[in-house]
């Protein structure tokens, strides 16, 4: 299938690794010109030589905190300033620190506010713009299951990736006349360096090694797995796609069937 996306010029935030990773391969091997960025500059450094040999193309790479409103406009700057404006926003980042509610303060809060959610008002901010001019526009954003089922220990991360899926629903009210759409892609348990770390904090305060907490994981979704990055980064891909311009507003669960509800 032709999904239209030659030329597309797309920027994907928190992309030296897993999903933002794969996504950038996948939108490469589809035509796009890709920005990726990460606050470390090792990897993304790292992920840009990686993504070259994989697709034979080097995508662009910038350093970018997304807790930084200035690096936000940077990246976005630096990405218009090499292809023009941007037609495709993939809102990634990596989760805000695991807790209960007694276990966090109100820096912990404020960190996962500017984390979260400020990070995709601010860089949705910057690129609106170009994409009303253009009159076509593609905003992804990866959220987590724990938007529909919240996840335990993760009292930060349900609570503001939930924030966004309602930012998400009221944009897309307001962008459709400029045939923008917005959605949410929410991953169940994949293997990424996230969930990884996730097994390593359950191991210390459980005493149950992190692979049988892995294992945990993937005994409880149907499909007995996990999920893989491409899995995911399919999902936002189509979404940038043509076809799927008659989608938005949804929030879309790529979980191999772990979410219990019908809908």
């Amino acid at each position: 299938m032709d999904l239209k996306l030659k030329g597309k010029v797309a920027l994907i935030t928190a992309s030296s690794k897993g999903i933002g990773k794969a996504t950038a391969e996948i939108l490469i091997n589809e035509g796009c010109k890709v920005v990726i960025c990460s606050s470390n500059q090792k990897n993304i450094i790292e992920a840009a030589s990686e993504i070259k040999k994989s697709c034979g193309v080097e995508p662009i790479w910038g350093v970018c905190d997304l807790n930084n409103p200035e690096d936000i406009i940077e990246i976005v700057k630096m990405t218009k300033s090499s292809f023009g404006d941007i037609d495709i926003l993939v809102n990634n980042c990596g989760g805000p620190v695991p807790g209960t509610f007694d276990d966090l303060n109100d820096e912990n809060w404020m960190n996962a506010v500017d984390q979260v959610l400020l990070s995709v008002v601010r860089m949705t901010r910057e690129i609106l713009p170009g994409m009303k001019a253009k009159k076509w526009g593609r905003i992804i954003n990866i959220t987590s299951k724990s938007v529909k089922q919240p996840i335990d220990n993760l009292m930060l991360s349900n609570s503001l990736r939930s924030a966004v899926t309602a930012f998400s629903k009221t944009l897309s009210n307001d962008v459709g006349q400029h045939n923008i759409t917005v959605n949410n892609v929410a991953p169940g348990f994949t293997l990424t360096s996230r969930l990884y770390e996730l097994a390593l904090v359950k191991e210390k305060t459980s005493g149950v090694s992190h692979e049988e907490v892995l294992a945990e994981m993937a005994n409880s979704v149907p499909m007995k797995r996990l999920g893989r990055a491409e899995e995911i980064a399919s999902m936002v891909v189509y979404l940038a796609s043509e076809q799927a311009g008659f989608i938005t507003g949804t929030t879309i669960q790529v979980d191999g069937g772990s979410i219990k509800s019908t809908y």
